[in-house]
């Protein structure tokens, strides 16, 4: 390559993931861009300033916020992730560079993992095993989830896989949202945010896929989890940042709700004193329900086919809308060519 062609190409950053964990068949061959890989915050400032655009293999990440003043020449930020929070920092909110997040990759995992959640409780398999591993023979009767009320609080791309799903279980599902409507295709009804706990007092199973923002952070918080019935499961598959964790552990440790499965929690990995590992009505999982075999592949295809519609100045997919804090569901869905389209380079 020449050094006219090097200097009009696209310089693609690569924020690699702990241990120096990179995307599967990145960079391709041919390829659109050229590409830098950085292992750590010291050489994301160092390759910072010639980058046209950040990929951030690891969601989790914040040295983008941390080496920002060397962003001279940033136009778009890729999260490989569903959730974009631990990157909306105020500067690159405010500012007219590009974020784009895995919005998709996750969503039939998630769900399945959701539903299986749901199974376990309503079959007693935690009883079972628990029962197994003492070598006791107990027969009982389950229960079924088919007539079962089940509120997805976050009606987004995974919150609609799971009440898809769940829907073909013959539950009947809801669903919190921003706004309230009765003409929804995946929910019965979608209730607006000032009804969430008249919601969360009729369901028997409750399943956030919220995504974490301001106005979304302890969205269930004590006066959320008294409106819940004794009997109803709470299912967390969004950040933990979403629940007042200190009140969910004060209920279930009281019976004042059934049990819950969390998948996500305020520190991660769980602090091994966490009463939550020894609760008998809590399931713990580490941040695993939409790592499916396969899921980084996926992950670099998708952020390899919006590169390639970058760079010929195509619309960009799972645009977030950063006033929101995520990619809208609704139609009309932000979408952003590139700023320089036409202008590789510049």
């Amino acid at each position: 390559m020449t050094a006219d062609a090097t200097q009009s190409t696209p310089l693609v950053l690569v924020v690699e993931g702990s241990g120096g964990d990179r995307p599967p068949g990145v960079p391709p061959e041919p390829s659109p861009a050229r590409f830098a890989f950085a292992a750590g915050l010291s050489d994301v400032r160092r390759l910072l300033p010639e980058a046209d655009v950040a990929l951030l293999w690891d969601f989790r990440s914040g040295v983008l916020r941390d080496a920002w003043p060397a962003a001279n020449r940033l136009r778009w930020v890729h999260i490989a992730g569903a959730g974009v929070d631990a990157t909306m920092f105020p500067e690159l909110v405010a500012g007219d560079i590009v974020l784009t997040n895995a919005r998709g990759v996750f969503d039939h995992g998630m769900a399945e993992y959701a539903l299986a959640l749901l199974l376990a409780w309503a079959k007693d398999v935690p009883r079972t095993l628990a029962l197994q591993a003492e070598r006791v023979w107990q027969h009982r009767r389950t229960d079924t989830l088919d007539g079962k009320r089940l509120v997805v609080v976050g009606p987004g791309s995974i919150g609609r896989a799971v009440a898809r799903l769940a829907a073909s279980f013959g539950m009947h599902v809801s669903a919190v949202g921003r706004r309230a409507r009765e003409d929804d295709p995946d929910f019965e009804r979608v209730h607006g945010g000032g009804d969430l706990r008249r919601a969360l007092a009729d369901a028997d199973y409750i399943v956030l896929t919220v995504p974490l923002t301001p106005s979304s952070r302890e969205l269930i918080g004590p006066d959320e989890i008294a409106a819940m019935a004794p009997t109803a499961r709470l299912v967390n598959l969004a950040r933990g940042g979403v629940i007042d964790e200190d009140a969910l552990i004060e209920a279930l440790a009281e019976g004042r709700i059934a049990g819950a499965a969390l998948d996500v929690f305020c520190d991660e990995p769980l602090d091994r004193a966490s009463p939550l590992w020894r609760m008998p009505n809590v399931i713990v999982s580490p941040h695993m329900s939409g790592d499916l075999l396969g899921y980084q592949e996926a992950l670099a295809r998708q952020f390899l086919d919006n590169l390639d519609r970058w760079v010929s100045g195509r619309p960009l997919r799972n645009v977030v809308d950063k006033r929101l804090g995520f990619v809208p569901s609704e139609a009309g869905t932000p979408s952003a060519r590139r700023p320089d389209a036409g202008r590789p380079g510049t």
